[in-house]
């Protein structure tokens, strides 16, 4: 019998268009799904809690759709690299097909596969373009936005998506695979889990859920995603981040929706650029692009960071925001600029902070996406905001209307109008038992300057 294919998922988790999958589902060879879990070699950037809780969703929806094409997923777990090599020597196998990532762990696995003599073939899929084919004059990498996604509108729409095989090949024998629940991915002690269940359904399937209930109000995109109390972005993101849809089906759903969606489509293009920030500059993450930075003076505020963490600033849009994030791990874009700035401005702790804390509490935990949306918000990153426009959490919060998003993530608020939700007095606060803002927006501001001009010497 022909040697078989090792198919290899990382967070790219679907069957539709997905060209790894249909390369080897057509190569004529019997094919061995595999994901590994693998939290050797990203060290310090394996998988957080709540990408774990997201993960466990979307490997048992995989299992189900490859069992329904004759096949199944083999789990196991370790580095990478060695995983495949014995798992190829296992089977006999000597190729490997999969998408290409571009987070710098995953580049040094691909090096160490190659490194043991098997042949990797690696595809795209999980982008609109490859990072880093659209290029300057110069040939260089566009480190600003705004003429990398002109560059890149003039390539779309990307190609049609392609369906799921009819069929996956199967081999005569099947190897040994982990249980996934012996992976230990769901929480226990305590399960602060169940906010997750109520909002999410991970797989492919729920992610086409989500994009049909978002399709019929995708023309209202711009009007309606900076209102938190209002249903107005598409929620596909952790279906984007664990790739169980492609960017090119969400592009061609939405693209003749017409009214706002080219807003939408360019947040497609945001999450490409951040790609080729982090394929550029693998340590994005950890370092700040502008050297200035790493000379500003943070603050070392553990108490501060903690009431930040918890939603207890005494920010009421703040504060729900925070608290949003902790009970089903996602939070509204708007506000999630909101409590950045709060972090790096007017509590003045270093961004790597709220990055890392992100990186454990978002079910759409990104490294391209978080790192870049972190420095762009601490004015640190090769194209960021400037870290002296200071948002004004008391003003931003009337501006969106954010009074009902309050409500429900503080509750002790809820009975508030609109005349105090956004700002309780002193008196409201200790009848509410909410506390007093942490730091005063002008205190928290003039500080910030102080240390920015600190900085810049």
């Amino acid at each position: 019998m022909t040697q078989p294919i090792l198919l290899w998922f990382r967070r790219d988790l679907r069957l539709a268009d997905q060209a790894a999958v249909m390369a080897a589902a057509h190569s004529g060879a019997p094919v061995i799904p595999v994901y590994v879990l693998d939290d050797e070699t990203p060290k310090h950037r394996k998988l957080g809690g709540a990408s774990r809780w997201w993960l466990h969703g979307s490997l048992e929806s995989l299992a189900r759709d490859l069992e329904a094409l004759g096949s199944r997923l083999i789990l196991r777990r370790g580095a990478a690299a060695e995983v495949l090599a014995q798992l190829a020597a296992e089977t006999g196998a000597r190729e490997i097909h999969g998408l290409h990532h571009y987070e710098p762990w995953w580049r040094n696995a691909e090096k160490a596969i190659r490194r043991k003599g098997l042949d990797l073939h690696l595809h795209d899929g999980n982008f609109l373009i490859p990072p880093g084919s659209v290029t300057t004059g110069a040939g260089t990498p566009y480190r600003i936005y705004t003429p990398f996604w002109r560059q890149v509108q003039l390539r779309m729409p990307p190609a049609e998506p392609r369906l799921a095989p009819a069929k996956i090949p199967a081999p005569e024998a099947w190897p040994a695979s982990d249980a996934l629940d012996d992976w230990a991915l769901l929480p226990t002690r305590p399960d602060w889990a169940p906010g997750f269940r109520a909002e999410w359904t991970p797989g492919e399937g729920g992610a086409q859920d989500r994009l049909e209930a978002f399709l019929p109000r995708s023309n209202l995109y711009e009007e309606r995603r900076n209102l938190p109390s209002r249903p107005g972005t598409s929620r596909l993101s952790p279906h984007l981040a664990f790739g169980e849809i492609s960017p090119a089906t969400l592009w061609h759903a939405a693209m003749d929706q017409g009214g706002s969606v080219d807003v939408f489509l360019s947040e497609l293009g945001w999450r490409d650029y951040a790609q080729n920030i982090i394929a550029e500059f693998p340590d994005y993450g950890a370092h700040s692009a502008k050297p200035d930075f790493e000379a500003m003076p943070w603050r070392d505020a553990p108490d501060e960071l903690k009431a930040w963490q918890t939603g207890m600033t005494g920010y009421p849009i703040v504060d729900a925001g925070m608290r949003e994030l902790w009970v089903s791990g996602w939070m509204h874009n708007r506000v999630r600029m909101i409590v950045a700035s709060f972090l790096i401005k007017h509590l003045l702790i270093d961004w790597r902070h709220g990055e890392q804390w992100f990186w454990d509490t978002l079910v759409d935990a990104d490294y391209g996406q978080n790192a870049v949306n972190w420095q762009w918000s601490a004015g640190s990153g090769v194209d960021a905001n400037q870290f002296t426009r200071i948002m004004a959490p008391l003003t931003q919060s009337p501006k969106f209307e954010a009074g009902d998003y309050i409500r429900r993530w503080v509750p002790e608020l809820a009975d508030l109008d609109e005349g105090e939700i956004h700002d309780p007095t002193p008196i409201t606060r200790r009848r509410c038992a909410y506390p007093m803002p942490i730091v005063g927006h002008v205190e928290g501001r003039e500080r910030a300057l102080a240390a920015y001009r600190m900085m810049k010497g």
